[in-house]
């Protein structure tokens, strides 16, 4: 017969502590670090609401609803067979009014003639065009300040890195393309 190989128990082995071991340095923080965190949390600046919003219901949202459109809310929509102006007026229930900013139609035409649907789409006279007094063509940014400045708009897309941004900004629902119709999320129930 072999001979049976002895293994050590984990409770009789000793654990050396390292100088980096975090429960050693734990017991040793400067107080003053603790002060400093207190005073930067005291310190936030808490950024001013709309007079608009009462509680979490925008009183200046109100049919005819205005919708703002992004890019992709117009390929989503041409993807998935949804007229975008039947589609809006089903999940919303009531009249809307499709807008489009100079930088989503400069948007649109860099895409190029693969995308020249959303491009006669976005020319409808249907949709009202929106100027743009900024520098630059990069849409997201453009369509976040104009909600910032002034809250009585839908934000209609599918980005979810524009819709984690509008998130933020209270009082600001959005509308986007779901399996067969559009989704609208945190729009306020009438009272």
């Amino acid at each position: 017969m072999g001979k049976a190989k002895k293994t050590r128990k984990f409770a009789m082995v000793k654990r050396v502590m390292s100088s980096k071991d975090a429960k050693k340095n734990s017991h040793q923080v400067d107080t003053t670090a603790k002060i400093q965190t207190k005073d930067s949390e005291l310190v936030k600046e808490v950024p001013q609401i709309s007079s608009a919003l009462f509680f979490q219901f925008n009183q200046s949202l109100s049919p005819p609803y205005q919708v703002l459109i992004d890019t992709n809310f117009i390929n989503f929509s041409i993807q998935k067979k949804i007229d975008l102006f039947r589609g809006m007026m089903d999940s919303l229930y009531a009249k809307c009014i499709p807008m489009i900013t100079d930088c989503v139609m400069a948007e649109l035409e860099k895409l190029g003639p693969r995308y020249r649907i959303a491009l006669k789409i976005a020319r409808d006279e249907q949709v009202e065009r929106i100027k743009c007094s900024h520098k630059g063509t990069y849409a997201d940014d453009c369509l976040v300040s104009r909600v910032m400045q002034h809250k009585c708009y839908i934000v209609a897309t599918n980005d979810a890195d524009l819709k984690r941004r509008i998130r933020k900004i209270p009082g600001v629902p959005i509308l986007s393309v779901g399996s067969h119709s559009y989704v609208v999320e945190r729009l306020p129930d009438v009272f």
